[in-house]
């Protein structure tokens, strides 16, 4: 098993550049053992060169496969996001597509002071699962029941939280491009000896300019819903919960 005194979870990047660039500046990524991308790495305005920017970290990158990671290429046409999907696959080429949806489903870190941790995107289950800050404990004791980890960190749902339940410390570290904190701000989570959740500020209305400049489908309407604005956490949990439920 992979070892590291310290490790930055970057989750739900969504190829936003910009926040990427400035997480990747904040001194503790730079000082970090591993940077472990969780996810939902691509999907956005800058696919290619986030993918550059994260595989140029060598070997101190892991990857985790999120579920818009999965789909690149396969989304049917009445998606919403079907054409953003098709022009993220043009951009990164048929080699880094590939490689991108080869990543594998979860991880595990054996971190000083946290001891093994495990790394997914939805949850230990699938990449879709919800997990949130008030997921009820008879939904969340299935999800954790084969789960031998004492920590584990997820994403997708783009609100950071650091909760236990039965033993389990269950972390989300945040988004970095679509964040539902409700300000502006990349969020990620530094691990080891401890957890701590983190906002690293940048110039957003900057960063909204360069997605409107692009190319992605629906840049202007991406720039204003996911760059410039953001929902607040009550607000996301409170509906991904009710997603859940009617699942």
């Amino acid at each position: 098993m992979t070892r590291a005194r310290t490790v930055a979870a970057l989750y739900d990047i969504h190829g936003v550049l910009p926040a990427l660039e400035a997480v990747l500046a904040e001194p503790d990524v730079r000082w970090a053992d591993l940077v472990l991308v969780g996810g939902d790495a691509v999907m956005g305005p800058f696919p290619a060169e986030t993918l550059e920017a994260l595989v140029g970290l060598g070997e101190r990158a892991l990857f985790v496969r999120g579920n818009t990671d999965r789909v690149l290429g396969e989304l049917p046409a009445d998606d919403p996001w079907a054409e953003r999907n098709a022009w993220v696959c043009a951009e990164l080429g048929d080699e880094a597509t590939a490689a991108v949806t080869a990543w594998p489903e979860s991880l595990a870190v054996e971190i000083d002071g946290l001891g093994q941790t495990l790394f997914c995107h939805g949850s230990p289950r699938s990449d879709t699962e919800i997990l949130t800050r008030a997921t009820p404990p008879e939904r969340l004791a299935p999800i954790l029941a084969e789960v031998r980890e004492p920590v584990v960190v997820c994403g997708h749902t783009h609100v950071q939280f650091d909760r236990r339940f039965e033993g389990t410390r269950l972390v989300n570290a945040g988004s970095l491009g679509m964040p539902y904190e409700g300000e502006t701000g990349a969020r990620w989570a530094l691990l080891g000896p401890d957890v701590e959740l983190r906002r690293t500020s940048y110039d957003v209305e900057a960063a909204a300019n360069r997605v409107r400049a692009s190319g992605l489908p629906g840049a202007d309407e991406f720039a204003e819903e996911y760059v410039l604005s953001s929902h607040s956490a009550q607000e996301a949990t409170e509906t991904f919960e009710g997603m859940a439920a009617e699942r």
